[in-house]
């Protein structure tokens, strides 16, 4: 089979949002895709409890001419009550792009749209969790305001740590001087 490559496409990238009727056709994709790239194996549970309740935040690139999944983004949106007041906390819980395409602003659409939607319902922060040794998400995140909040020592089943990064969409009244 022969790969056509980012800079040769046909033409432009189709970014949609996720929709239930579209599982049979992508969320096998989806879960192929993730699992190549991310640290933890997430059961069909995982993938359902996120889509189901939050397809609205979540959102597709696909090929132009065959509409075979490219990169993806999965994350949702509820009330934290850990923090005082409680804030609307999106939560960006899987990113993928294959990666014959990465490099392309693929992830980068991805999480704006992810913002986009999670500030159009009212969203405080958006949080997300990342390895520290994976530095192109590192630079994706803040590059787009995300700051580190917090390490997370032996965070990910391979023994890995991680950062917690957050980005905030509206200051909290202790900061509104």
């Amino acid at each position: 089979m022969e790969v056509t490559r980012p800079s040769e496409l046909p033409g432009e990238l189709l970014y949609i949002q996720y929709d239930h009727a579209l599982e049979d056709k992508y969320l096998p994709s989806i879960r192929a895709l993730i699992s190549k790239d991310l640290s933890e194996p997430y059961s069909i549970y995982v993938y359902r409890y996120f889509l189901y309740q939050w397809a609205h935040l979540c959102y597709m690139a696909l090929h132009p001419v065959d509409k075979s999944l490219v990169g993806v983004i999965i994350c949702k949106l509820e009330h934290h009550v850990s923090h005082s007041p409680r804030t609307h906390r999106g939560y960006i819980a899987m990113l993928a792009v294959s990666s014959v395409f990465r490099g392309r602003g693929i992830a980068t659409a991805l999480v704006r749209m992810a913002i986009d939607a999670m500030a159009e319902r009212n969203a405080d922060e958006v949080v997300l969790e990342t390895e520290e040794t994976n530095v192109p998400a590192m630079r994706l995140y803040e590059g787009l305001g995300f700051l580190r909040s917090k390490k997370l020592h032996r965070y990910y089943l391979n023994g890995n740590s991680a950062y917690r990064l957050v980005l905030i969409l509206k200051p909290t009244s202790s900061e509104v001087t």
